[in-house]
């Protein structure tokens, strides 16, 4: 995406980007602490409907001020970014405000919770020339973006399935469903690691509510990609433990990933085909990882393109696919698991 940057806020890159964060729970404290290190931004605010709330996070941070509205935010002159991270069945109103006030953006997933919202976003974000980015953490882990080498550059032969398990006893949230919160995160990465005509084309879901919240708490995706391979993907807000693991299997090389290892979280055995008599595979290969917060590389390049000095890594169509298979989720769940063709996303947004 071609990055115009508003005249209001074209500054040097020597100057800080005055930025804004909206929502200080359970992520927006995050999202403040790598803002007010990054270089290159000035963090100006703490906004939450929770007053207090707002003003013990930006207490933390030296010439951050807390507000309770994001009129507030969008008042001060000096902001030209604000960051969201509250809960996502806001994201859409706060996200259109932001653009509307010609404001760059950085907002949590999902960019909104129907795909038809979040077109409209984007739309807008393009006619005004505005950055609008999508925070997916996980893609700027280190071993996400090894992965992504690996996987584009053949390491691993014919791609024949992807496992993945992201369950905990977590946050359950009253607005979205367990596939939004938590399996967006693994389409995402898919959307992330496989080349463009390898992506979803179908899907079947099935849930569970154990917890009476009126949606699921619980469940599986199998994912059906362009070439025949599969991706099964498995969530949970009630597991009693955290796991975070994602199996990329090929036809010479299979990659595991274990977010939470104590040791090398990403290793390499033999792929399916190697090992299918059982003598292929003589154990793992460990993969040395750099070392760095995946979120405070989000915050550079989130700066970096607004500065126009690089392209988003993970650009807004890939989220409005991410969105097109969550809708697509929604409606085999409702339909018993049925398989549903994902929807080819809607043009004229460029």
């Amino acid at each position: 995406m071609a990055v115009t940057i508003s005249a209001i806020h074209n500054a040097p890159e020597a100057q800080s980007l005055g930025v804004a964060v909206v929502g200080a729970g359970y992520w927006g404290p995050n999202l403040a602490r790598n803002f007010a290190a990054a270089t290159g931004f000035e963090l100006r605010w703490v906004c939450d409907v929770v007053a207090p709330r707002a003003r013990v996070s930006s207490a933390v941070h030296a010439g951050a001020r807390a507000a309770a509205t994001l009129a507030v935010v969008l008042a001060d002159p000096g902001v030209a970014a604000v960051a969201i991270a509250t809960p996502a069945a806001t994201h859409a109103h706060l996200v259109r405000a932001c653009l509307e006030a010609g404001r760059h953006v950085l907002v949590e997933k999902p960019l909104a919770c129907s795909l038809a919202e979040a077109e409209g976003l984007v739309g807008l974000a393009r006619q005004r020339g505005l950055v609008l980015l999508c925070d997916q953490t996980y893609c700027f882990a280190p071993a996400a973006q090894r992965l992504r080498v690996l996987c584009r550059e053949g390491a691993l032969g014919e791609l024949r399935h992807v496992d993945s398990v992201r369950v905990n006893r977590g946050q359950v949230r009253p607005d979205i469903d367990v596939f939004w919160d938590l399996a967006h995160h693994d389409i995402a990465l898919l959307e992330f690691l496989l080349a463009p005509d390898d992506g979803v084309v179908a899907v079947a879901a099935r849930g569970a509510d154990p917890l009476g919240v009126g949606h699921s708490c619980l469940g599986t995706l199998t994912l059906y990609l362009r070439h025949g391979a599969q991706a099964h993907v498995r969530v949970s807000w009630v597991h009693p433990t955290k796991q975070r693991t994602v199996i990329v299997a090929g036809s010479r090389r299979t990659l595991v990933w274990d977010d939470l290892a104590a040791g090398p979280g990403l290793r390499m055995h033999a792929g399916i085909e190697a090992g299918a008599d059982g003598q292929g595979d003589a154990g793992s290969t460990p993969l040395a990882l750099p070392i760095g917060e995946p979120l405070a590389a989000v915050v550079d390049v989130f700066g970096a393109v607004i500065r126009g000095t690089c392209a988003p890594p993970i650009g807004l169509d890939a989220e409005l696919r991410v969105l097109a298979t969550l809708e697509a989720a929604s409606a085999s769940l409702a339909h018993a698991g049925a398989v549903v063709q994902v929807a080819a996303r809607r043009t004229g947004l460029a």
